[in-house]
């Protein structure tokens, strides 16, 4: 049973419909949102949510005014509602706030929302019921994912894509089927009665943008590791000097001294290169993917940042509730945009060197890497598709904070942007695989070409890449190559 410093876990234990066995043990700061794992809360946790609870409640009949729990909200904070208007006002604050639309969040995504705001929950700072956090593990367990819109979060948090994903809770809402058709959410779960305090808890903070961080960062360590490979690669079938991914050249830089000794081990020795100096996207590749890497290490520790601080308001803290701006999320977004600007970086060096690649006085092979130079055009409209990529990625790197838009009547003056840097992440992530996918389809063809012989270290890579693309001897429709490494590979 796994543990984290604090002694918290998520137990494991049999649960009907998975098999008859134990299906997942996790730490709550390392949930992984890809993971189709059921999910059930250790009852330590549950115990401390449900005294978190008690103690809010008796905080509240002390009637105190508490933004959106016994007052409205945004300009209408000044309203003290009644009895009878609470009793209707946290389902209110959930359904009216709905108002997105298509495009929906992937399966993987909305799923990433909802244990995003499990895992925020179990701090006690939402003062929630054990019933809400059972319903929303329900949910998560359900295998039923709602109707999240993807764009149009012009809010200082994340009111309007969170409305869409906890309707589901109260019986409202859309859900998305395996097939992505949307369907009405009535009758999925037994619909819950929220209680003082739950409606504006689930509308709190960043935990749509924290979970969906926290998915796309586990994503892009993949796609990093494709990364080093492909690039090496590259090195190899070109018979680059070995020199730029000396691990001395990382002094001072344990990350890009452990970046250019994987290169080097990658592409092998090379005692008769084929030139003093290769092309700069050559040289370059250590220290473009130890960046990315960086970036993305510095996403990881802003997303557990996220999970672990407060970004509820009002959050229930030491016994009273405090208004505060966790829901800004700043970190999250300044990360996910570095994370961004970083890929578009390496996708731009993989679309040069694969403009080398189809260069003879690079390689030493046919023009465009065809097997008839003329006759056939080879691999150039490849690099074509490359060169669209990354000048889509480009368009993604404006920072997203920087916009001082007003809503709300001028109650919210600021705001970053969190779930749309997340958002451009994600795209971010798929148009640099996308990139790459055009890279390992050129060294493919490359090595075909080429008398050099392929290292070791890459004979896995090039394995699969056999596995689901054939030998190409004359121009095809490519778009279907590159459609199946980014399926079965990348």
């Amino acid at each position: 049973m796994g543990s984290s410093a604090g002694g918290e876990h998520l137990a494991s234990a049999p649960i009907s419909g998975a098999g008859g066995f134990a299906v997942v043990v996790q730490v709550p700061a390392e949930l992984d949102p890809a993971s189709a794992a059921l999910i059930e809360v250790a009852p330590e946790l549950l115990d401390r949510v449900g005294a978190a609870r008690s103690s809010a409640v008796e905080a509240l009949a002390a009637g105190r005014a508490v933004y959106g729990v016994n007052t409205g909200m945004g300009k209408l904070s000044k309203v003290r509602l009644s009895e009878e208007q609470q009793r209707v006002h946290q389902r209110n604050l959930l359904l009216g706030r709905a108002v997105g639309g298509p495009p929906w969040l992937g399966r993987d995504e909305a799923r990433a929302v909802l244990i995003g705001r499990l895992r925020t929950f179990l701090t006690g700072d939402a003062a929630v019921s054990v019933g809400l956090v059972q319903q929303l593990v329900a949910l998560i367990n359900s295998g039923h994912t709602p109707a999240i819109p993807a764009e149009g979060a012009g809010s200082a948090g994340e009111i309007i894509p969170l409305a869409h994903a906890m309707a589901p809770l109260v019986g409202e809402g859309q859900l998305l089927t395996s097939g992505l058709e949307v369907v009405d959410a009535a009758g999925v779960l037994p619909p819950f009665e929220l209680g003082v305090k739950e409606g504006i808890a689930l509308l709190a903070g960043i935990p749509g943008a924290t979970g969906r961080a926290a998915l796309q960062v586990a994503r892009v360590r993949t796609l990093a590791d494709r990364l080093t490979a492909v690039a090496a690669a590259g090195i190899a079938v070109i018979g680059a000097n070995r020199d730029p991914y000396h691990p001395l050249a990382g002094r001072a830089d344990d990350l890009l001294t452990a970046e250019l000794t994987r290169i080097r081990e990658l592409a092998g020795p090379e005692d008769n290169p084929a030139s003093l100096q290769a092309p700069v996207s050559f040289r370059v590749a250590g220290h473009v993917i130890a960046h990315e890497r960086r970036a993305t290490q510095h996403l990881d520790e802003a997303v557990q940042r996220a999970f672990d601080g407060v970004t509820d308001s009002p959050a229930y803290l030491n016994g009273e509730f405090v208004g505060t701006a966790g829901f800004h999320g700043l970190d999250l977004t300044a990360h996910c945009d570095q994370l961004t600007a970083a890929l578009a970086h390496a996708a731009e060096v993989s679309a040069a060197r694969l403009h080398r690649l189809l260069d003879p006085s690079v390689t030493g092979l046919t023009a465009q890497l065809a097997r008839d130079p003329g006759p056939q055009a080879g691999l150039v409209a490849v690099h074509k598709r490359a060169v669209a990529s990354t000048h889509q990625l480009r368009r993604l790197t404006l920072p997203t904070a920087i916009n001082t838009v007003e809503t709300s009547n001028g109650q919210e003056d600021v705001q970053t942007f969190s779930w749309e840097a997340v958002g451009n992440l994600a795209e971010a992530i798929r148009l640099t695989r996308e990139t790459t996918a055009c890279e390992l389809l050129a060294v493919r063809q490359a090595f075909a070409l080429s008398p050099r012989h392929l290292p070791p270290g890459l004979q896995g890579l090039m394995d699969e890449v056999d596995a689901v693309v054939p030998p190409i001897n004359a121009d095809r429709p490519f778009g279907l190559d590159l459609t199946n490494l980014l399926s079965e590979v990348l």
